[in-house]
């Protein structure tokens, strides 16, 4: 029994099988194309996608963007399973056009309310005032019509995110890059921006990002090389959490070399 399944698996038609079963339920490589995530995932970076994260999404076959079975649930998904959760880095489709894969972070889900105002970002969760109290601190919070706000609610734990100096309100911007009335997230929709906040297209533009788009979240870095194509050995094999901890120590000995405490 084993010889024959040995000698299947080392055909034409074992071979394509075992490798689309792989990309349909298991991994999914993805190369970061723009620098909307830098500093956290860089262009160049080229990682695998955990595809069950997230349920199972419906499958295609790749590069051509074929769907092989109906999706049965109507939700994109042939099994499904847990949302992305709120500072999650996701891989989704784009909802403008679902044959495109973006990865941004997740800043919202649905119920929470989330605004703009001088590039900042304020979260109030759908869980209301008394969370907000219990998990954050009150000087990053603050009190806008009866709801608490947090301030800025992922730069703590997630270094990579930051805002361009020179994006100011004097050039040609979009105004989306500065200001956002506030709006609720419709249930089963997240909110998606980059790290990279002054150079990202995300949500502020496009909108909510529904269940049915979410393909699954980086899994880790295989391979990744700069505009150069000088290989970048220092993030092979890395997850993202690895990088994002490399960030904060850096951080720290740098304050620490300033007298910054």
């Amino acid at each position: 029994m084993f010889r024959k399944l040995y000698d299947w698996s080392s055909s034409w038609t074992g071979t394509i099988v075992i490798v689309l079963t792989i990309i349909f339920f298991v991994a999914q490589a993805f190369v970061i194309p723009s620098g909307s995530m830098k500093n956290t995932l860089l262009i160049g970076d080229m990682l695998f996608v955990k595809k069950f994260s997230y349920g199972v999404p419906t499958p295609r076959i790749p590069w051509i963007e074929l769907q092989v079975v109906p999706d049965f649930n109507d939700n994109g998904h042939l099994i499904e399973g847990d949302r992305p959760e709120r500072g999650d880095i996701v891989v989704f489709r784009y909802p403008r056009n679902d044959a495109i894969h973006y990865v941004k972070r997740c800043v919202a889900v649905g119920g929470d309310i989330v605004m703009l105002k001088d590039k900042n970002l304020f979260l109030h969760p759908k869980e209301g005032n008394e969370y907000v109290m219990k998990n954050y601190s009150k000087e990053n919070t603050i009190e806008l019509d009866g709801k608490l706000f947090v301030i800025n609610p992922y730069r703590q734990d997630h270094p990579g995110i930051h805002n361009d100096p020179s994006v100011t309100r004097d050039g040609l911007q979009p105004y989306q890059l500065f200001d956002m009335l506030p709006i609720q997230i419709p249930e089963d929709e997240f909110f998606m921006m980059g790290d990279n906040r002054d150079h990202s297209n995300d949500s502020r533009f496009w909108g909510t990002v529904p269940y049915k788009f979410i393909v699954g979240k980086p899994w880790f870095i295989y391979f990744s090389w700069n505009e150069n194509k000088e290989i970048r050995w220092d993030r092979v094999f890395r997850t993202v959490e690895g990088i994002e901890e490399d960030m904060d120590r850096t951080k720290i000995e740098i304050n620490h070399k300033e007298g910054i405490y």
